[in-house]
């Protein structure tokens, strides 16, 4: 039986933390920031966590 491959799109977007929690980076924070708030966009500047219920699937698609 050959290897899984790695899905290189999912791989480039999302990472693991020892702990085996997915992480994310906010959307949103590439274009139109002139309409977004300074607030809006300073929350933004920060990494996120992927929910519990979206993390299997994510962890699947990168091998962690």
């Amino acid at each position: 039986m050959g290897k899984i491959k790695t899905h290189k799109a999912a791989s480039k977007r999302f990472s693991t933390t020892g702990t085996g929690k997915v992480k994310m980076n906010h959307t949103n924070r590439r274009h139109k920031l002139g309409i977004k708030t300074a607030k809006r966009k300073r929350q933004l500047r920060g990494g996120a966590m992927m929910s519990e219920a979206m993390a299997p699937n994510i962890r699947k698609l990168i091998q962690k």
